[in-house]
């Protein structure tokens, strides 16, 4: 990895506004890192060169004329696998979706490319998105940075790896349980989870649509809020004079710290050392309502998910990798009934939540109870699979539960993240906490 593949977005935005850098060199030098990079073929699903050096030239013409687009205008990036692509496959890591190729960008992407963003690729990721490990056995399997005998999490694994790993200054992947905050902890990666009807997911590949987001997996929060401002089309965040002093925090002990392991928690305890050292006031508590939201997660992720996916899945379902199909068909022994009063409850508890947290700043949680775990052990032991797949999310899904907007940021530990979580609607405030709170960290 070279120093140009290190830099954040930001540093590579203003290097080319001050002239520094080409649009046009640093994208070649991404895409040649990419296609020589021993993992490219487990990151990247497909390049899209010609489509990257089209944007390049078209950046570095205004970059000369004095008429960039914004900051990140020329700043080349990946796209998670289920992101409509005009011209270029998008088969959300599934054979069921092998060789469908769509005819215009998604919302989002076009969204990116009229403020200058540059298409790297087409990342890899878990299956149709209904896992949060990144094991696809179907497509590839991306690494994870800090142990390549790893998963990288999911399921946007190969967006986390394609900035992990250099080959990418930044990623858009989605999030429905935790898909954008799993692989950002887990490769010390900054991920944003958006509220639910924030951005845009036309053109995107659905999972369960009311609980699916789009979201940024980029090195700093300073990006995270560029990369937002632009899919969100306001104001990017000013994160100038954030602070942690006296800002109040609330531990969330019910369900996150049951059955964690040691780095996890150890990275969390790291955290919440920093944020006090920085002036910020720590308290612990339970909020019972997220018990019961828990419970209904079984109940609401399958029904939507199968019902999506059910005539797809069913005209051919020996090409999906068992324990997805297996989890996908759990929606279908689910009633009508059952699912509306999920529906329902939810609804309360989530108005419960809310109130219980209005209080606090933020709420904060370890991003993750476990490590990524290891890939052959995934794909040989039938009861690890099960039991790291549901801790992989466990935390995670409690801000989609809820409705929150969240922020992982890396802790110092290899694969630990710290998850900080705000009401819907509250990116810019978020934001502008996480920026506190890395600079804590650092």
């Amino acid at each position: 990895m070279t120093e140009l593949t290190k830099r954040s977005m930001c540093d590579l935005g203003r290097a080319i506004g001050a002239g520094a850098l080409d649009p046009i060199d640093i994208t070649t030098q991404f895409l040649d890192a990419a296609e020589a990079h021993p993992f490219g073929p487990r990151i990247y699903a497909r390049l899209t060169r010609d489509r990257a050096m089209a944007e390049a030239a078209a950046a570095s013409k205004r970059a000369k004329l004095g008429i960039r687009r914004g900051l990140l205008d020329g700043v080349p990036v990946s796209w998670k696998d289920l992101f409509d692509t005009a011209g270029t496959a998008t088969e959300a890591g599934s054979a069921l979706l092998k060789g469908r190729v769509p005819q215009k960008d998604a919302e989002m992407v076009r969204r990116a490319s009229a403020q200058g963003l540059v298409m790297l690729g087409k990342t890899h990721m878990s299956e149709l998105a209904f896992s949060g490990l990144g094991l696809n056995p179907v497509t590839a399997t991306t690494p994870c940075v800090n142990d390549h005998a790893a998963v990288s999490g999911g399921s946007s694994s190969g967006a986390a790896g394609s900035v992990a790993f250099g080959l990418a200054s930044g990623a858009i992947g989605t999030d429905t349980g935790g898909s954008v905050r799993i692989p950002a902890a887990w490769n010390d990666l900054v991920g944003l989870k958006t509220s639910g009807k924030r951005l845009s997911k036309e053109g995107v590949v659905p999972l369960a649509e009311s609980f699916d987001t789009v979201g940024p997996l980029v090195r700093t929060v300073e990006d995270a809020a560029e990369v937002f401002a632009i899919l969100d089309a306001s104001p990017a965040a000013d994160l100038r004079g954030a602070t942690l002093k006296g800002k109040r925090l609330l531990i969330l002990e019910t369900t996150a710290f049951d059955d964690i392991r040691d780095s996890p928690l150890a990275g969390f305890d790291h955290a919440v050392s920093r944020f006090k050292d920085a002036g910020a006031v720590i308290e612990r508590g339970a909020i019972d309502v997220v018990e019961k939201a828990m419970a209904l997660s079984g109940i609401l992720f399958p029904v939507e998910a199968y019902g999506a996916w059910r005539d797809t899945i069913e005209a051919n379902p020996d090409v999906m990798f068992g324990p997805i199909l297996d989890r996908f068909r759990a929606g279908g022994s689910v009633s009508g009934v059952d699912y509306f009063s999920a529906g329902r409850a939810l609804e309360m508890y989530r108005a419960e939540y809310l109130a219980a947290t209005a209080g606090y700043d933020a709420v904060i949680l370890p991003t993750a109870p476990i490590l990524p775990p290891n890939v052959d052990r995934l794909l040989s032991d039938a009861d690890y699979y099960v039991t790291e797949n549901l801790l992989a999310l466990r935390n995670t899904r409690i801000g989609n539960l809820m409705g929150l907007t969240g922020l992982t940021l890396p802790t110092g530990i290899p694969s630990v993240g710290v998850l900080l979580q705000t009401p819907p609607n509250t990116e810019v405030a978020l934001l502008r906490l996480g920026a506190a709170a890395q600079i804590a960290l650092s």
